[in-house]
């Protein structure tokens, strides 16, 4: 787990630079999907349950699962998730970041940040003798605090072996409900906030998710294992640039 999440990780890393005005969500698939092949791993999401791409390109409205397309290509003031979950020596691991493409305006930068802290929060309530519904309860805590929606159906989930695995995790619930968290678990915390209602709306193509009142999306995802250290967890696919968010 550890050795697929850092290539995960380090993938993220690697497609930044190509992020900028003028390429498409094609480009970065392609990218990506190369980066990931040459490190003797493979794209999870390609052909699963028949996705036909290699990552998940959300942008600007939607939530989550778009379909990289050379229709879509990035532009000053657009907002884009890109997720990753890369397969290596058996294992899945899953990550995601959203990206800012030039300047946005302070509402937007306002909901990606919360957006992270919501993840960042849920978190540090990850230890053993903890429940699934800790998570939930804090991350739904924070973005109500700033009147955004938190997306309910579409959650985190166990991962390992199998790219979705139990247990779900959803992003609102209450404190001490849900199942136990355990040393050795891994799963993912991926909360997706929306600047409007949660209310959300699946497109024909059968994947893409979009806010209903076309509203924008913010989300971002770790893969979380459960220690019995005195933290509790460990980030499995932190990136170089976050070090210093979670010392």
């Amino acid at each position: 787990m550890r050795q697929t999440c850092r290539l995960a990780a380090s993938t993220l890393e690697y497609i930044e630079e190509f992020i900028k005005p003028g390429v498409s969500t094609e480009d970065l698939n392609k990218i990506c999907h190369d980066y990931i092949i040459s490190h003797n791993a493979y794209p999870s999401p390609l052909n699963y349950h028949g996705f036909p791409k290699s990552i998940c390109t959300s942008l600007n409205e939607v939530i989550c699962h778009g379909i990289p397309s050379k229709k879509d290509v990035l532009k000053e003031g657009d907002i884009l998730n890109i997720d990753v979950t890369t397969y290596l020596n058996s294992f899945h691991g899953d990550t995601n970041k959203t990206f800012i493409i030039g300047e946005i305006p302070e509402e937007i930068q306002k909901l990606i940040d919360v957006t992270y802290q919501c993840m960042r929060e849920g978190i540090k309530q990850v230890r053993p003798g903890g429940h699934i519904g800790d998570i939930g309860a804090v991350i739904e805590e924070i973005a109500g605090d700033h009147g955004y929606g938190v997306v309910e159906e579409y959650c985190g989930h166990g991962i390992g072996r199998e790219f979705h695995e139990e247990p779900q995790v959803v992003h609102v619930g209450d404190k001490g409900t849900g199942p136990e968290m355990k040393p050795g678990m891994t799963f993912t915390i991926e909360p997706m906030i929306n600047l409007g209602k949660r209310h959300c709306k699946l497109l024909k193509d059968g994947w893409t998710v979009v806010t209903k009142d076309k509203k924008p999306s913010a989300q971002f995802e770790h893969t979380i294992l459960v220690t019995e250290t005195d933290l509790g967890h460990d980030i499995l696919t932190l990136r170089k640039d976050e070090s210093l968010e979670f010392s």
